[in-house]
C-alpha cells in the first residue's frame, strides 16, 4: 500500500511547479557564494574548500529550508483544493500510508537537490578557474546534509498540511535557518534541527565541525524524523477522525 501511495505522489510531481523551485533557487546562493569567493579570493587561499564555505554561507543558511518548505507546501497543494483532501481521506487507505508516502519522495526530491548543489558547486569552481576537482568529502558533506535536513522536512509537511499558502511555510523556514545559524553557533545545534541540516553540510567550515560526533548527529536526526512523523499521522488522522 505505500509503494502505490508513493508511486501516486511521484505522479503529482511530474511537470510540476516543483521542479522550477528545484532548478532556479539553489542558483541563486551559487553565483552569490561564487562572487563572495572572488571579491575575497585574496584571502581565501583553499580554493575548493574556501568556495564550499561561501556557498554553504547562503544555501545552508537562508535556502535549503525555505527550499524544503517549498517543497512540502506543493506536495500538498493538491489536496488542499477542490475538496481533494476529503477524497483522500475517505479512501481505503492507512493515514500512515499517507503521510510517509510524502515525506518520502520531499525525501528523495531533496537527495536530487543536493547532488544539483553539488553540481552548481563544480560548474561554479570552474567558472571561478578552480584546478582539478574538489576533495571527495564535499559528496559526503552534501548526503549528510541531506540526511540533516530530512528532520525538517518531516517538521514542514506537518506545517504544511493545514496551510495553503507557500509563502507561510518558506517563511518558516527561512526563520529556521536562521536560528539553526545562532543555535549551531551558541554549542547547541544537535539539538535543533535546523541546525544539523546546516552541521551536516559543514556550513561556512573547512574542518569537519561533526569530526567525532558523527554517531549522535544521526541519531538526533533520525530522532526528528522519528518525532515529527509520529506527530504528522496523529494530526492527520485527527483531522480525519474530526472531518
Amino acid at each position: 500500500m505505500l509503494l502505490t501511495c508513493m508511486k501516486a505522489e511521484n505522479m503529482k510531481l511530474k511537470r510540476s511547479f516543483i521542479w522550477i523551485a528545484f532548478f532556479i533557487i539553489p542558483i541563486i546562493p551559487a553565483f552569490m557564494g561564487t562572487g563572495n569567493y572572488l571579491q575575497n579570493i585574496g584571502i581565501l587561499k583553499s580554493e575548493w574548500f574556501s568556495l564550499w564555505t561561501q556557498h554553504t554561507l547562503f544555501y545552508s543558511n537562508f535556502f535549503y529550508a525555505p527550499l524544503i518548505a517549498i517543497y512540502c507546501a506543493y506536495i500538498w497543494r493538491v489536496e488542499n483544493f477542490n475538496h481533494n483532501r476529503n477524497f483522500l481521506m475517505t479512501a481505503p487507505i492507512p493515514v500512515w500510508c499517507i503521510f510517509l508516502a510524502k515525506l518520502f519522495n520531499i525525501f528523495w526530491v531533496t537527495f536530487l537537490t543536493q547532488l544539483w548543489v553539488g553540481a552548481l558547486y563544480i560548474l561554479c569552481g570552474k567558472i571561478a578557474g578552480l584546478p582539478g576537482m574538489p576533495d571527495t568529502i564535499i559528496l559526503y558533506w552534501l548526503l549528510r546534509g541531506a540526511w540533516g535536513g530530512m528532520g525538517v522536512a518531516a517538521l514542514m509537511l506537518l506545517i504544511s498540511m493545514p496551510i495553503r499558502s507557500f509563502a507561510v511555510p518558506a517563511a518558516l523556514g527561512l526563520i529556521g535557518g536562521i536560528t539553526g545559524l545562532l543555535a549551531a553557533n551558541s554549542g547547541f545545534g544537535m539539538y535543533y534541527p535546523f541546525s544539523l541540516m546546516m552541521m551536516g553540510m559543514n556550513s561556512n567550515k573547512y574542518e569537519d565541525v561533526l569530526s567525532g560526533a558523527g554517531i549522535p548527529f544521526m541519531i538526533f536526526s533520525t530522532l526528528y524524523i522519528i518525532i515529527f512523523s509520529i506527530i504528522g499521522i496523529r494530526f492527520l488522522a485527527f483531522r480525519d477522525v474530526k472531518a
